[in-house]
């Protein structure tokens, strides 16, 4: 069981250009859209997070539950669904405003316990901006990490939502001792304003960055570097490709029974460039189509 934690929410897609281009809505949240693609992907998968009982919010379980992901630990809340409005660009990136006053996925309370079976657990992007629920999983990070669980990280920076940058990035410096695998975009590297080198000193064993279209590079703490290159395909928009990238990496380290810290360092120069290249294909097939739809595991296949 990989368990991913943090928000579910729901983006307004534009249809068109322009500032009053109809807006689309679609199923999302960084941490959603990976639990969907582990669920594709064939991993089994629970999502922990707090989720609304209005309409968008009962349409975010229930993909889930069609995707085969575990929905017990998901924590229920009158208050409305966090809305993401996505402006995509001409190169189909997306960028996002946010409005999260008074949602229900930022009064995510820890658990008590993680579920049974669990082998690694997820965190990342808006979930670990917004209080109270921040905190929340901040203790739910070093309480998996302290019972030697796999972490993985994926910043997932969203600057609009951080009011205080440099206490941001203090605070992400503090979360790395917990951490076992870092993934971030290179736009996350150039905001955070730090080096894999030095990331990967202060904890995790490996820290991956994407590099849209350029491909994906691994750094490991034995000082190895692994990089392939991006998948050519059309790009309809970006919107859930990191994500996938997260997913495709937990998936193919659990199918290599690598979801420990010393399983991880010794994937070494055979194993990486296998699991990455694994990774661009899947995150090339989110790219081709509009919105967050990670790959199935058939769509996969050679």
């Amino acid at each position: 069981m990989i368990v991913v934690a943090g928000e579910a929410l729901i983006d307004l897609v534009p249809q068109g250009t322009g500032a009053l281009a109809a807006l689309r809505p679609a199923l999302g949240g960084g941490p959603y859209n990976t639990a969907v693609a582990l669920g594709r992907l064939g991993s089994p998968a629970a999502f922990c997070s707090r989720v609304s009982y209005d309409a968008f919010g009962e349409a975010l379980l229930e993909r889930l539950r069609e995707t085969g992901v575990d929905v017990s630990s998901v924590q229920r809340g009158t208050e409305p669904t966090t809305l993401a409005v996505a402006t995509v660009g001409e190169d189909g990136s997306a960028a996002y405003s946010f409005y999260v006053d008074g949602t229900a996925d930022r009064l995510f309370a820890a658990p008590s316990a993680l579920p049974a079976g669990i082998r690694a657990v997820s965190f990342g992007t808006c979930s670990l901006v917004l209080e109270p629920g921040a905190s929340a999983y901040e203790e739910l990070m070093r309480a998996a990490a302290g019972q030697g669980v796999f972490t993985a990280l994926d910043p997932n920076i969203r600057a609009g939502l951080i009011p205080d940058a440099d206490a941001y990035r203090a605070r992400f410096k503090s979360w790395l001792p917990s951490v076992s695998l870092l993934k971030l975009s290179a736009e996350d590297a150039e905001w955070l304003g730090g080096t894999p080198r030095e990331w990967l000193a202060a904890g995790p064993t490996a820290v991956v960055i994407t590099r849209g279209g350029d491909g994906i590079t691994a750094y490991t703490a034995d000082g190895g570097e692994y990089s392939v290159p991006g998948e050519r395909v059309e790009v309809v928009d970006t919107i859930g490709a990191g994500d996938t990238v997260n997913a495709a990496l937990l998936h193919g380290l659990a199918v290599r029974d690598a979801l420990s810290e010393q399983a991880l360092a010794a994937l070494g120069p055979d194993g990486w460039p296998e699991l990455l290249g694994f990774a661009a294909r899947a995150a090339a097939v989110t790219c081709s189509r509009a919105g967050a739809e990670p790959p199935y595991a058939r769509e996969l296949d050679g």
